[in-house]
């Protein structure tokens, strides 16, 4: 390593908030708006079940797409070429779609501005988030045997970008319409990109890689443990994934709520996430890896079965709540063993692969909520519940097996 390189590597703790978090957490509160929001603009723009099941299977489709090229282009080109490129972008996209919706005679009926939207925001999202978790992933690395902690405050910021994104995009089509939510997500996405993340070592700028989706496969299948852990997250991630679909259907449509309301369940799920993130992380200071992913995995099962039957707004806003606690301490695992587990100079293909595969269950469920009776819709997230606790049971039997788990 050049003298240069390693004095770039032993940078000051401060170099972390601005390498790594700030970026982070602005382009997670794009994220967060885009992923909750666009389908309450085509609940709101079209009044149809059906087109916002489809806008949510458009929203995800071309995330999977993003993922066969996002790795390499980050190992190639660098973390924050690619963050930047890919949020500018994005601003650009989102403010256009604006303007469309707010000149009536553009010529674009809106259905056709706010369906076409969730594929190009969906795809572009993808790869500033590949870039902002290979960034985290390094630091991560950085930290050695804290590693969980560096992921826990990643986490940290996911969730509070989750909390405070749904209901502001609520929030602003109630109370301003598509045309101000969609403004104020180009902002977020244009302070992204001017705050683009630092790579903490010269080893994932200086990477120049023809890895892609087939080395990341074969180095997943190579670490046994997070490839189980990951196969029992994708049943898991199904049953969430139901749940994100239907639940603007649901809350809108059938409950009479708000655009505001349907974000408030979210948000209020990761306030409680936040909490769980933080006792996650000092279970595994005190319990190591396994023993929190267990109850963490539990916790999870047990709310989405109870969210099946439930059929009030409170019922959903307190079990989703739970569901999602559950999810924040399976994700400290998944991003403390990944973290530990791929090589560093392969890490954002493997991670793209992992991904890849976590997101598959996402355009399935926006195709079963625009197939399914919006009435049978409990039933289908009864089955998703009893193939999660099946999943994730079958994951973390096989994980306690394993030597490979790193303990605090």
């Amino acid at each position: 390593m050049r003298a240069g390189s390693a004095r770039h590597a032993r940078r000051p703790v401060p170099s972390l908030a601005r390498g790594v978090y700030l970026p982070r957490s602005a382009d997670g509160a794009a994220f967060a708006m885009a992923t909750y929001g666009i389908p309450l603009i085509v609940v709101a723009t079209t009044g149809s079940a059906t087109l916002t099941g489809v806008a949510f299977a458009l929203e995800w489709l071309p995330r999977l797409g993003a993922f066969t090229v996002a790795g390499t282009l980050v190992d190639r080109h660098g973390i924050a070429r690619v963050f930047r490129t890919a949020c500018v972008l994005r601003a650009l996209v989102v403010a256009l779609a604006a303007l469309l919706l707010a000149v009536p005679g553009a010529g674009v009926a809106p259905v056709v501005t706010v369906m076409t939207l969730a594929p190009l925001t969906g795809f572009l999202t993808e790869f500033s988030y590949v870039a902002a978790e290979t960034a985290g992933g390094e630091a991560s690395r950085t930290a050695g045997t804290r590693a969980h902690r560096v992921q826990s405050v990643l986490l940290g910021i996911d969730q509070t970008a989750m909390l405070a994104g749904p209901l502001v995009a609520g929030l602003l089509l109630e109370h301003g319409g598509p045309v101000v939510m969609l403004a104020a997500l180009a902002a977020f996405s244009l302070l992204a990109a001017a705050l683009a993340p630092r790579s903490l070592t010269a080893a994932s700028v200086a990477v120049s890689s023809t890895v892609g989706l087939r080395t990341g496969w074969r180095t997943l299948r190579g670490l046994p443990a997070l490839a189980w852990l990951v196969g029992g997250l994708v049943v898991s991630n199904a049953a969430v994934a139901l749940l994100q679909a239907a639940l603007p259907v649901i809350v809108v449509s059938e409950l009479g709520r708000s655009s505001s309301q349907a974000g408030l369940i979210w948000s209020a799920a990761a306030l409680v996430s936040l909490l769980a993130i933080t006792l996650a992380r000092r279970g595994i200071d005190r319990w190591g890896l396994w023993p929190v992913g267990a109850t963490a995995a539990a916790i999870a099962t047990g709310a989405t079965l109870a969210v099946a039957h439930t059929h009030t707004y409170r019922g959903y806003l307190l079990l989703i709540a739970v569901l999602m606690a559950g999810e924040g301490g399976l994700t400290v695992v998944l991003r403390t063993l990944r973290s530990h587990l791929i090589p560093p100079d392969l890490f954002a293909s493997t991670l793209a692969v992992t991904i890849l595969l976590l997101l598959l269950p996402y355009p399935v469920a926006g195709v079963l909520v625009a197939a399914v009776p919006t009435a049978q819709l409990g039933h289908a997230v009864t089955a998703a519940a009893l193939l999660q606790a099946l999943g994730l049971a079958t994951a973390f039997t096989r994980l306690r097996t394993l030597p490979v788990i790193p303990t605090a």
